[in-house]
């Protein structure tokens, strides 16, 4: 038996407090840039208003993406070093730069995004990346 392995030891409690401060971050984000959102992808307020949205399937589907990423985070975490709040930032905005900008910038210059609307979505996941990291590398699970 191998002793010397790093462990994970997840803080649920801190993943889900992560995600809802994450989702409640997004609220506000995307509230802020909402008209110059909505004209990045071609839409209007009337069209956002009158389309009937499942709004418990949108919000189910954001926390639930949420609590994945602030789970990768904490895991990233503490299997390459001591887990503090700074550490979890510094992986979240290495996870965001490696995976997040490479992926949604392939996207958005296939699909001719604009680059407005390439630095809201970016810019929003940068920032709820790294609040998500404060909280999971700062929230230690009890021993």
């Amino acid at each position: 038996m191998l002793n010397d392995q790093p462990r994970v030891r997840q803080n649920y409690l801190a993943i889900v407090i992560a995600a809802i401060t994450c989702f409640l971050f997004e609220a506000g984000w995307y509230s802020y840039f909402l008209q110059t959102w909505l004209h990045g992808i071609g839409r209007t307020q009337q069209w956002l208003d009158s389309i009937g949205v499942n709004l418990a399937i949108q919000f189910a589907t954001a926390l639930l993406a949420e609590a994945l990423i602030a789970t990768a985070i904490s895991c990233v975490t503490q299997l390459t070093g001591p887990q503090t709040a700074l550490r979890g930032m510094r992986v979240a905005a290495m996870l965001w730069l490696g995976l997040v900008l490479p992926a949604l910038a392939t996207e958005y210059v296939f699909e001719v995004r604009t680059y407005t609307l390439f630095a809201i979505n970016t810019g929003f996941w940068l920032v709820g990346m790294t609040i998500m990291g404060a909280i999971v590398g700062a929230w230690k699970k009890k021993q």
